[in-house]
């Protein structure tokens, strides 16, 4: 079966990135001239994904408001001609179908993913996190789909990580298939170091079953007491195959101040505008000739 639906959870109150997440959504503040949340959602268009479900929050009505028409601005722009302009807020609108639900208490990841139980109905789907983005050449998530096709089975998004940064992740124990991909035995929920099984890390994207919401029904509060992803993940581990894939590509932690500056900079770096005069200053900086 071929993934047609994602889910975005974007209920979280961004305490990370205090006094900025305030007012303002975290998922909306920008990597230069974009919303942390349009990249994933280009991401998950340009993988095959048709229809998308954002779980939202109070005080989160501005991703609605990014995404939709706005009939002021863009008669504005064509009035003045600024067509290059005008395309680029057209496409932001008609990037996708997209729905939207809001998770009414801010009980963990776990609990957001089951919010989605009705519009996913019964068929595999594709989560992706709104505080991780991936910049690659072939879209992460088409990555995963494209072993979803093979394997008919779950499918996490994983890199390997530093020993001092597990506590930080969902961790696998899990087996080498062959280069890059894994049978996942069991997953553990922020372990530390000494009881890590391995440092493969969950990475913010995800391909599940539909068995998990029954799965999910029946979790009880974990780490942080909130209902988590992971430990409804492991139960399906335990009932059905579930593979882990390191997916090529750099993942950036948009959430965390020193991730987001990482992605700000090398973004920037990736934009014909902006790179040569872009590289220029940060050369000039560094060697302080400027």
């Amino acid at each position: 079966m071929r993934i047609r639906k994602a889910v975005i959870p974007a209920a979280g109150l961004g305490i990370r990135f205090l006094p900025a997440t305030k007012a303002l959504p975290k998922e909306m503040i920008p990597i230069v001239d974009k919303p942390t949340i349009q990249y994933i959602i280009e991401e998950a268009v340009d993988s095959g994904i048709e229809d998308i479900l954002i779980i939202t929050g109070r005080d989160k009505k501005a991703i609605e408001d990014h995404f939709d028409k706005s009939r002021c601005l863009e008669d504005h722009l064509r009035s003045k001609g600024k067509q290059d302009l005008l395309e680029i807020v057209e496409k932001t609108s008609s990037l996708a179908e997209i729905h939207y639900i809001r998770q009414k208490e801010p009980r963990g990841l776990g609990h957001a993913v089951y919010c989605a139980r009705r519009f996913v109905g019964n068929e595999p789907f594709a989560v992706l996190l709104g505080d991780d983005i991936v910049s690659s050449e072939v879209p992460c998530l088409r990555q995963m789909t494209d072993l979803y096709e093979e394997m008919q089975a779950s499918v996490i998004g994983i890199k390997e990580v530093p020993p001092g940064d597990v506590g930080k992740y969902g961790i696998l124990d899990a087996e080498p298939v062959r280069d890059n991909i894994y049978i996942i035995r069991d997953l553990v929920e922020k372990p530390a170091p000494e009881d890590a099984p391995s440092r493969l890390a969950i990475m913010g994207r995800y391909i599940i079953e539909p068995e998990i919401f029954e799965i999910l029904a029946h979790t009880t509060p974990g780490a942080g007491g909130e209902i988590q992803l992971t430990d409804a993940l492991k139960v399906l581990a335990a009932q059905k195959p579930m593979y882990g894939l390191i997916f090529e590509g750099d993942r950036y932690d948009v959430g965390d101040k020193l991730g987001y500056l990482k992605a700000m900079v090398e973004f920037a770096l990736q934009r014909p505008d902006l790179a040569e005069e872009f590289r220029q200053y940060l050369h000039d900086l560094m060697t302080g000739t400027r």
